[in-house]
């Protein structure tokens, strides 16, 4: 996606969306009662006033802030930051957000955003969680990723961090949706994440201001974005009154499947999603779950993902038949070749192999999870590891 390309309407869009007393809602009323965002613009407080919802006092405040928005130096900081500014009238707007109840009238970009990017499953949960729950959230988003789907999440703190490097140990796509403007990330400790999802990773994107700062009265509108681009939502730890259950909520009214992963019954970061499964949410324990609870969508990517197991098959037997060489070596990455270095056949905790290689938790999990699924690395009970015995 190339940088923003200011052309008359994006600007007339950007310059109504800046504009205080305009939210995706009065957006919508605005551009319904005057047909486009330039004749909004136009209006006076008056003709302002006579659109429902809206009344003299508002009307005269939409009025006031729309003089005073500079939209050229908003634009040429979008441009300097390599952001791109897209609105609903854009063809690069991703599709599933246009057919939520409330979506974002201009939205903000860094990275890319592709069409398979539409195929995704949000994955949202705690930022105080525990060592499973950020285990599970990188587990599912890497084998979600590994299957073709787009994860997206909020980039917090806890769940939402474990589910992005999830899916970037995968060499899948990641979506991290923020809850402030683009000139920050948020939290800061997450600049090195955000980055590796802007390089070829995937995209970071909010629909407020670039300098719009994290207030935690945005991150409900920030939700509605999360659950709105994806085909499903996974929570996997979320206390009683969680942003991750209002993620689940919005999701529901969204039409779209939400699903949980179960907890331990005296866990306060289970409640939340305990209580999703008790009002009918799906219970998720492997890929499988996700894939039925996705109904035709997962059919067919288990159909997809079957096929594609079999050509590999086809193609490794022929290459046995025509060289009868040795057995090809695994290929390992150089965080896997550290772990499996202090490994050895006696179980080995999670948190010695994080102190041993010098790697954090979630780091370790991705990297664990990656050696599994090669074969390399068995797991025990209790978050221990062992090699697996070579095959004589």
């Amino acid at each position: 996606m190339n940088t923003t390309t200011a052309s008359d309407q994006v600007k007339d869009w950007l310059h109504l969306h800046l504009t205080d007393q305009v939210g995706s809602t009065t957006f919508q009323k605005l551009i319904e009662a005057f047909g486009d965002a330039k004749s909004a613009l136009s209006a006076n407080a008056g003709q302002l006033a006579n659109v429902k919802g809206i009344g003299p006092k508002k009307a005269e405040k939409i009025a006031m802030s729309r003089d005073k928005v500079d939209v050229e130096k908003e634009i040429n900081l979008a441009k300097k930051l390599g952001i791109t500014i897209i609105t609903r009238k854009c063809e690069s707007y991703p599709a599933a957000l246009n057919k939520i109840y409330d979506p974002p009238s201009v939205i903000y970009i860094k990275g890319n955003f592709i069409p398979s990017d539409n195929l995704a499953v949000a994955i949202v949960g705690s930022r105080q969680c525990s060592q499973y729950g950020q285990e599970q959230a990188s587990r599912f988003a890497h084998m979600l990723a590994a299957s073709g789907f787009t994860i997206v999440s909020g980039l917090a703190r806890g769940i939402d961090t474990a589910a992005h490097r999830g899916s970037i140990s995968a060499k899948g796509r990641t979506l991290a949706i923020q809850g402030c403007g683009l000139a920050t990330i948020y939290p800061p400790e997450n600049e090195p994440l955000a980055k590796q999802i802007t390089n070829g990773n995937g995209a970071i994107i909010s629909e407020l201001p670039l300098t719009f700062e994290p207030l935690s009265s945005m991150f409900p509108g920030r939700n509605r974005i999360i659950s709105g681009l994806s085909i499903g939502t996974l929570v996997v730890e979320a206390r009683p009154r969680s942003g991750a259950l209002i993620t689940a909520k919005i999701a529901i009214e969204q039409d779209r499947e939400v699903m949980a992963i179960p907890g331990r019954i005296d866990a306060p970061a289970s409640k939340g999603t305990h209580q999703l499964i008790k009002e009918g949410a799906q219970l998720v324990e492997s890929i499988e779950d996700v894939l039925d609870a996705l109904g035709q969508i997962g059919d067919i990517l288990r159909t997809h993902s079957k096929q594609k197991t079999q050509e590999k098959e086809k193609q490794k037997q022929q290459s046995l038949f025509q060289k009868q060489s040795a057995p090809e070596t695994i290929k390992l990455s150089e965080s896997e070749s550290s772990i499996i270095e202090i490994m050895d056949l006696d179980p080995i905790h999670i948190d010695s192999i994080a102190a041993k290689t010098g790697m954090n938790t979630g780091n370790v999990n991705a990297n664990i999870t990656v050696l599994q699924l090669k074969g390399l690395v068995k797991q025990l009970p209790g978050s221990y590891y062992q090699k697996r015995k070579k095959e004589s």
